[in-house]
C-alpha cells in the first residue's frame, strides 16, 4: 500500500479484522506486506512498524507483491509509482481522483498494455457504488444525464446556510472544526474537488476521455444569505452540483457550479456531508445513489471492494473491464449550454425600470418566466426567473443589465436545475 493516512489506516484495519471473510470472497488470502510512508518513525495505529518503508519504489518493484493500493494522493510521485506498478504486472486500486481527472488516459493505457486491472471506485463519492454501475451495470444502456452532489464539505456548508441561516464563513469554520474541511478549503469551496469527480463520471458515462480542463467550474464562496433566503421563498435549495449530460448536438456538457433545485427533487433532501448522484438513462430511467461521500471508513470500504474484485481476477487469470473511450465525443463549450437562470437585481424604485430591464432580456432573446419585486426606494430588488437560455446569451444579458442607470448592481446569477 502506498500511503497510510486516514484512509490507509482504515484499509489496514479492515484487512486484519475481515481477513477470513475477504479471503473467502476473493478466493485467496489478502495479506498486507508493505506500506510506503513519508516518515517511518511516525506511529500508525493498526499497522505494524515492520511493514513500514519510506522507499515507495521498493513496494511497486517487489516481485512478490501482486496488488497495489494507492491512497497517498497528489499527482507526483503517485503517477510514477502507479505506472511502475502497472508496468511490473501489478493490478492497482487507487482513490486518486485528481490524477485520474488530469491524466487518467496514461494510466488506462499502461494497464491495458500490461493486461492488468486499474480500479478506482473510491475516487468518486466515497463508499457510494457509482463508478462500477456506470462501468458495468449500465453498459448496455445509454446514460443521458448525471447530476450529483459529490463534495461533502460544500454540502455541509450549504445545508447549514439553508437550515440554520448560518453565514458562509461561519458554516465553513464549523466544517473545519468537524474535520469535513481542510485548513485550506480552496479545493472544496471553489469546486476543484467536484470538478475532478465530474470529469471521471463524464468519461465513464459517455465513453469518452474527459479531463479536469474540460470541466466548467464555479464554487460556492459567493453564495450569500440573501441567495439562500430567496431560494427558500421559491421552495428551492442551493446545492453545488456536478452535472454532465449529452447535448442535442451529441456533445458532452460537463460542469460544476452552485444551482437552485426544487425541494421536490431527490437531491434537495441530501443533507450535511452526505453525497448523492442522480443518473438518468434511456432504458433504466432515473436512479439515485446515496451515502457517505468521504471519510476513512467509507472510502476504505470502496477500496476493499475494488481490492476483492481485482484479487478475484488475479486468482482466475482474467481482468476486468478496460477503458471505454470509443465514442470520443466532443466537449460542448459552456456558452452553448442551455438552462434556466435566476437573476437578482438591485434597482431604483421608479416607473420604467421593469420595462428597461425586460428590453435588455428581449434584446438577447432570453425569455422571462416570472418577475418579482421586493423592497422599495433605494432597496428595491427585482428577482427574474428565465426560461431555458444559452449561457452566452445570459452572460450578454447580465453585462448589459449592469450598464442600465436604473440598476445599481446585479446581486447574483444562479442556474436552475433539476426541475421535476
Amino acid at each position: 500500500m502506498l500511503g497510510a493516512g486516514t484512509v490507509g489506516s482504515q484499509i489496514a484495519r479492515l484487512l486484519v479484522d475481515n481477513k477470513a471473510d475477504l479471503a473467502s470472497r476473493a478466493g485467496a488470502e489478502l495479506e498486507l506486506v508493505k506500506v510506503a510512508v513519508k516518515n517511518i518513525r511516525t506511529k500508525r495505529v493498526g499497522i505494524a512498524s515492520s511493514l513500514l518503508t519510506d522507499d515507495a519504489a521498493s513496494v511497486v518493484n517487489d516481485p512478490n507483491i501482486d496488488l497495489i493500493i494507492e491512497v497517498m494522493g497528489g499527482i507526483s510521485p503517485a503517477k510514477e509509482l502507479i505506472l511502475a506498478a502497472l508496468k511490473n504486472g501489478k493490478s492497482v486500486v487507487t482513490a486518486n481522483k485528481a490524477l485520474l481527472a488530469k491524466d487518467g488516459a496514461t494510466l488506462y493505457e499502461a494497464a491495458a498494455k500490461a493486461n492488468v486491472d486499474l480500479y478506482y471506485e473510491a475516487a468518486v463519492a466515497g463508499a457510494i457504488p457509482i463508478l462500477r454501475p456506470l462501468r458495468e451495470s449500465l453498459v448496455g444502456d445509454h446514460v443521458v444525464r448525471i447530476m450529483g452532489i459529490v463534495n461533502g464539505t460544500t454540502n455541509y456548508i450549504l445545508t447549514k446556510m439553508d437550515e440554520e441561516g448560518t453565514a458562509f464563513k461561519d458554516a465553513l469554520k464549523q466544517a473545519q472544526e468537524l474535520g469535513f474541511a481542510e485548513a485550506d478549503p480552496t479545493a472544496d469551496v471553489e469546486g476543484i474537488d467536484a470538478a475532478d469527480k465530474a470529469a471521471i463520471l463524464a468519461g465513464l458515462a459517455f465513453h469518452s476521455r474527459v479531463t479536469d480542463k474540460d470541466v466548467y467550474r464555479e464554487g460556492i464562496s459567493k453564495i450569500t444569505a440573501a441567495d439562500v433566503k430567496v431560494a427558500k421563498t421559491m421552495e428551492m435549495v442551493i446545492k453545488l452540483l456536478a452535472i454532465t449530460e449529452l447535448t442535442a448536438e451529441g456533445e458532452i456538457s460537463v460542469r460544476v457550479h452552485p444551482a437552485l433545485i426544487s425541494r421536490n427533487h431527490p437531491l434537495a433532501a441530501v443533507r450535511e456531508s452526505f453525497n448523492a448522484v442522480f443518473v438518468e438513462a434511456k432504458s433504466a430511467g432515473q436512479m439515485m445513489f446515496y451515502g457517505r461521500g468521504a471519510g476513512g471508513e467509507p472510502t476504505a470500504s470502496a477500496v476493499l471492494g475494488d481490492l476483492v474484485a481485482v484479487a478475484r481476477h488475479k486468482v482466475s487469470g482474467g481482468v476486468g473491464p478496460k477503458e471505454s473511450d470509443y465514442a470520443s465525443l466532443k466537449i460542448a463549450p459552456i456558452g452553448e449550454i442551455k438552462t434556466r437562470y435566476l437573476i437578482r437585481l438591485n434597482v431604483a424604485d421608479k416607473p420604467g425600470v421593469l420595462e428597461s430591464v425586460a428590453h435588455v432580456f428581449a434584446s438577447h432573446s432570453v425569455s422571462i418566466q416570472t418577475v418579482r419585486q421586493s423592497g422599495a426606494g433605494d432597496k428595491a430588488e427585482l428577482i427574474v426567473m428565465t426560461h431555458h437560455s444559452s449561457e452566452s446569451a445570459l452572460s450578454a444579458t447580465v453585462k448589459d443589465l449592469s450598464k442600465l442607470s436604473a440598476v445599481s448592481d446585479v446581486a447574483s446569477v444562479l442556474r436552475v436545475e433539476g426541475v421535476i
